[in-house]
Parts: structure tokens; sequence; C-alpha cells
């Protein structure tokens, strides 16, 4: 199996286990064994991926896009999701250049303590990810902000 496939295949198991796999059931009309399929790694089932109707019933009951971020990230694209929208309130740049230097500072401690044995697990893995995600996330927004001060009619 390709990386490409092999990646798709996990993250298409994370969305079934945010949403809950009954639930899964439910929302998509699929059984658990086909589910199943879709997210093994068996050379059998390397050829079976979720329909992208299904992916989108899910994707609309979990808690994070996983499989259209991950498509993205395999095309080289950036996304920014956020229920929450907790960097865009008010505040503007310097707000924002803030919370990117706190949020460097919270990614290199947790770089420091993942990589002290020498070997980053993969729980360390995604908490340095959700930490570079976070990251990402406060680029785009003082990107916004400088886009949209750059544009205001300022006379």
């Amino acid at each position: 199996m390709t990386g490409n496939a092999n990646y798709l295949k996990k993250h298409t198991e994370a969305l079934v286990k945010d949403v809950g796999l009954e639930a899964a059931c439910e929302l998509t009309g699929k059984s658990k064994a086909t589910l199943g399929r879709y997210y093994s790694d068996a050379e059998e089932h390397a050829d079976r991926f979720m329909p992208v109707d299904a992916v989108t019933a899910l994707e609309a009951q979990a808690s994070y896009p996983h499989i259209t971020s991950a498509l993205a990230e395999l095309r080289g694209i950036t996304m920014s999701y956020d229920s929450n929208k907790r960097n865009s309130t008010g505040g503007g740049v310097n707000s924002d250049v803030v919370n990117l230097s706190q949020r460097f500072g919270m990614l290199m401690a947790e770089y420091t303590q993942s990589i002290e044995d020498g070997v980053i697990t993969i729980n360390e893995a995604k908490r340095l990810l959700r930490e570079t995600t976070a990251m990402q996330e406060v680029l785009l927004n003082i990107k916004l902000s400088l886009e949209n001060e750059a544009t205001t009619d300022r006379s």
C-alpha cells in the first residue's frame, strides 16, 4: 500500500473513532465490517476507501474534519479549522504576535520533553502536531489581520 493510501486510511479510522462506530454506521448506512474495510491496512482492502458522501456525513458530526484535512495536507494545502475561533476576536496583529510567541514556547517545551529520551513516540508526535497546528492558526490570523490592514482605507 502506498504512503498516501496508508495515510488516508489512518485518518479514516480517526474519523470513525471520533464519531463512534455505532453512530458512524447509522450516519452512513454502512455496516461495522464495511467501515472497518475502509481503514483496514490489509492488502485485500488496499483499494477500498470511504465514499465522499459518507465522509461528509461523518465530518459533519466529528470534532475535526480528519479526511478533508488529510487530503489538503497531501496536496500541500494549508487549512485552518477552529470551532472556537478564539484567535480571531479583537486585538489585531499585536495580540496575535504575543499569542504566536506563547504557542512557540509551548511547542519548544513539548519538543524538549519529547526528545529527552532520544525518541519521539506517537503520542508525543501528536502533541507536537497539535501545537504546530495551533501556531499555524495564529500565523493565519496574523496574515488575515495584515491583509485587512493593508486593504483598509485610512483616509
